[in-house]
């Protein structure tokens, strides 16, 4: 769940290489990897996927490639991002109540027990509660997306700008790699049909020539008595 079974770097890599081979123009990929990548950045968890869909389809960017870039948030960088994040929100807003790691993942947690309350309290008679989700709304949540925005649409356009001459220079390649190995082909066919002209022309002359020894007309039939 945290970490890949060949480690950050293959997955990272592997993310890499598949967004190359994307059979799309670079600035569609491009603009899909900006969508996939703000997206990944802004604290939308189980709607990232969604997210950066309708985000690649407004910009008609490669969707594909906004699903791949949100891979740029997992379980080691998403931590440092969310606590600068959140302390720049909270800068931006104004809010003055301290903010550490801990109170971070304290406030992360009471919300999800009483949203899991709130939820059998539907089916049950206990009572719903909004404190913890409302000061998790105001001290964190809220300071979390406005303090992403900034940065996440920084980063985004220096990736977005590095995908497309990466992309381009890939195709390229590959356009060369393609058009060197169709050469090949061709070359390999004309000289199979050369040959084979070749043989069918020494075996149309054998034809034609005598055999030594023998003249025109004569046959290996003995002379009747």
């Amino acid at each position: 769940m945290f970490y890949p079974t060949g480690g950050f770097r293959r997955a990272t890599r592997y993310v890499i290489h598949r967004m190359r081979r994307l059979p799309d123009r670079p600035h569609r990929i491009a603009r899909g990897v900006f969508a996939g990548s703000l997206i990944g950045f802004l604290p939308l968890p189980g709607l990232q996927f969604l997210g950066a869909w309708g985000l690649a389809w407004v910009m008609r960017g490669n969707v594909l490639a906004a699903l791949l870039a949100t891979f740029n948030s997992n379980p080691i960088t998403t931590p440092f991002f969310a606590v600068g994040a959140i302390t720049l929100g909270h800068w931006m807003l104004g809010i003055d109540t301290p903010l550490t790691a801990e109170a971070i993942g304290d406030g992360f947690a009471h919300a999800g027990v009483e949203l899991w309350h709130n939820f059998l309290a539907l089916f049950g008679p206990e009572d719903m509660h909004w404190d913890g989700l409302s000061r998790f709304w105001s001290d964190i949540y809220l300071p979390y997306f406005i303090g992403a925005l900034g940065p996440g649409i920084l980063l985004s356009l220096i990736f977005y700008y590095i995908t497309i001459p990466l992309v381009e220079a890939y195709q390229k390649a590959r356009s060369a790699k393609f058009k060197e190995r169709s050469d090949k082909r061709l070359l390999l066919r004309e000289r199979l049909a050369a040959l084979a002209q070749r043989a069918a022309d020494a075996a149309k002359d054998g034809h034609k020539d005598p055999v030594p020894g023998t003249k025109q007309g004569d046959d290996d039939t003995p002379p009747a008595p």
